[in-house]
């Protein structure tokens, strides 16, 4: 009979199991020096190895010839407990065997020494559905067991547990297994039979798993009934997960308003059979994977995602704000509540109408949205609409004005006065020459005339406001504006006067960087109506008392 890929490479030893080293070290120190506690409780998510590790643990405990806390896989002890053949070590669904009856039994079992093996081990499997009466028979005996008994118990809700059971056992808390960890292994398991599995398609495996290896190898099993050449478009046809072209597609309509294209992308989908439901968790998780590109410097971390998905993902997050994102993210996990209830293709297309068409979305989330896209200066469209590419500057600089020569004073004739002839009158200064313009100023204003307004600078500030209140404060109900590769803003004078600390402008920057993904020269907007900096006279008034040495408290 074939054995499924799961249980064909179940691990045998402490070595071999994935991704959790903080349990397998642990277990492995105290068996070495003969610490072995009387009551066990592994806990985790589903298929992160804690009935495996249960059982390596039970065949180390009995093992005739142990090596570093592992079981030796070689003596009559080992291999009887492989084959089944060994029964001192008995493995219980507590699911099945939940009752009181079920209970007694296994007690008045555990007084009967082992016949074989030095331990009877108790694996208690899915422990958390034991009745309140069953828990509380076994607290006695699992509190003062017989010395040649040993309890392992599992659970995916150590939250059900009573605190009396949990005060009783040694935890050991199994983590979801990295994405890169699942993905090496599939390569591993794929390459022992043969076949050839590409690394996009591992990483999708990894992904759809959750964590779960035994999920993982499930899917890879599935996988390989297609063939020996496992494809990311395998994958994605064989777990029943849109492609990710078909979810950037959907995310695309979403930040240009283009409900059209959505529904029609939606309708292909189901036309091909894609489930509603697992549809709306993909896209709920890919506006999270926004929602990380939005909000973080280096988001990699916590994603696993090809270059190509990294690049449209980082391009989408810079075209979108944050409200968007969220609301979008608000939206769909809404729907995803709404489908257990109603038709699930009708709830995921309303939901994408209402993402594409704010005015129709009534919800508070959607008018603070409106709201912020107004603030802006973005009017009553979609705030999450990508702002149209700014056109090239062309050479601004002005040539420079020669100056005038000053023209020659004319002289008045000497007057005739009786007496000692006058002395000749002192001729008088030239008035001073009028200053050029200067050829920043003449640029500023040409640059500010050809500027767009720019969406994003709320969300610039957000990112100040969290290193740097004070500036944040000082360009509080300003706006900034782009032309090529400027960025000017407008913006009271007093707050240009922090931006002249270097410390300052760095953290600007920087923040400009992480929301556009793009390096800005710096500059304040002269636009018509706006008034400059000579005309101040706050800021004409410090100066002046800077210069003349006054102190300024």
């Amino acid at each position: 009979m074939y054995k499924v890929l799961y249980r064909k490479y179940r691990p045998r030893f402490f070595a071999d199991v994935v991704g959790q080293p903080q349990v397998t070290a642990t277990l492995q120190n105290e068996l070495t020096r003969g610490r072995i506690a009387h009551a066990y409780l592994f806990t985790g998510s589903r298929g992160t190895g804690k009935t495996t590790c249960a059982k390596i643990l039970a065949r180390a405990v009995n093992c005739l010839s142990p090596k570093g806390g592992d079981p030796c896989g070689e003596c009559s002890i080992c291999k009887g407990l492989e084959e089944g053949s060994v029964l001192d070590v008995v493995e219980i669904d507590a699911a099945s065997n939940n009752g009181v009856d079920s209970i007694r039994a296994l007690i008045e079992e555990a007084n009967f020494t082992p016949t074989t093996a030095k331990y009877r081990v108790y694996i208690i499997d899915e422990v958390h559905m034991l009745s309140a009466s069953a828990f509380n028979a076994l607290l006695k005996t699992l509190e003062e067991p017989p010395a040649h008994v040993i309890f392992i118990l599992a659970t995916t809700e150590v939250h059900k547990l009573l605190p009396t059971i949990l005060s009783r056992c040694q935890r050991f808390d199994f983590h979801r297994i990295a994405p890169q960890d699942i993905a090496g292994r599939l390569r591993e398991v794929a390459g022992k039979e043969g076949a050839q599995l590409d690394g996009d398609a591992a990483l999708l495996i990894a992904r759809v798993a959750d964590g779960a290896m035994r999920d993982a190898l499930s899917l890879l099993d599935q996988c390989m009934g297609c063939g020996q050449r496992i494809t990311l478009d395998v994958v994605n046809r064989t777990a029943g997960v849109a492609a990710q072209g078909y979810l950037s597609a959907l995310a695309r309509a979403v930040a240009q308003g283009d409900a059209a294209r959505a529904l029609e992308t939606i309708d292909k989908l189901h036309r091909e059979s894609k489930d509603m439901a697992r549809l709306c968790e993909e896209m709920a998780e890919y506006f999270r994977s926004l929602m990380l590109f939005k909000t973080m410097r280096d988001p990699s971390k916590l994603l696993t995602l090809s270059p190509q998905e990294t690049q449209d993902l980082e391009d989408l997050a810079y075209a979108m704000s944050l409200s968007s994102i969220l609301h979008g993210l608000d939206t769909l996990e809404g729907s995803l509540h709404k489908m257990r209830y109603s038709n699930q293709r009708t709830q995921l297309e309303m939901a994408f109408v209402r993402l594409c068409s704010p005015g129709l979305d009534t919800s508070p989330e959607s008018l603070l949205q409106r709201i912020e896209a107004l603030e802006s200066g973005a009017g009553p469209a979609r705030a999450a609409s990508p702002p149209p590419e700014p056109p090239a500057p062309a050479a601004l600089a002005p040539a420079p004005i020669p100056e005038d020569p000053a023209p020659p004073m004319p002289q008045e004739p000497p007057p005739v006065l009786a007496g000692p002839p006058a002395s000749p009158p002192t001729p008088k200064p030239a008035p001073p020459k009028a200053p050029a313009p200067k050829p920043a100023a003449a640029d500023i204003e040409a640059l500010s005339a050809g500027a767009q307004r720019f969406r994003g600078w709320p969300d610039i500030l957000q990112v100040i406001k969290g290193s740097t209140k004070s500036v944040a404060m000082a360009f509080d109900h300003s706006a900034a504006y782009i032309n090529g590769e400027y960025m000017l803003i407008e913006a009271p004078e007093i707050a240009f006067e922090l931006l002249k600390k270097p410390e300052q402008r760095k953290r600007m920057r920087e923040a400009i960087f992480q929301v556009t993904g793009r390096a800005y020269k710096l500059g304040p907007y002269r636009g018509p109506g706006v008034k400059g900096e000579e005309e101040d006279p706050l800021v004409e008034l410090m100066r002046r008392a800077e210069e003349a040495g006054i102190p300024q408290e």
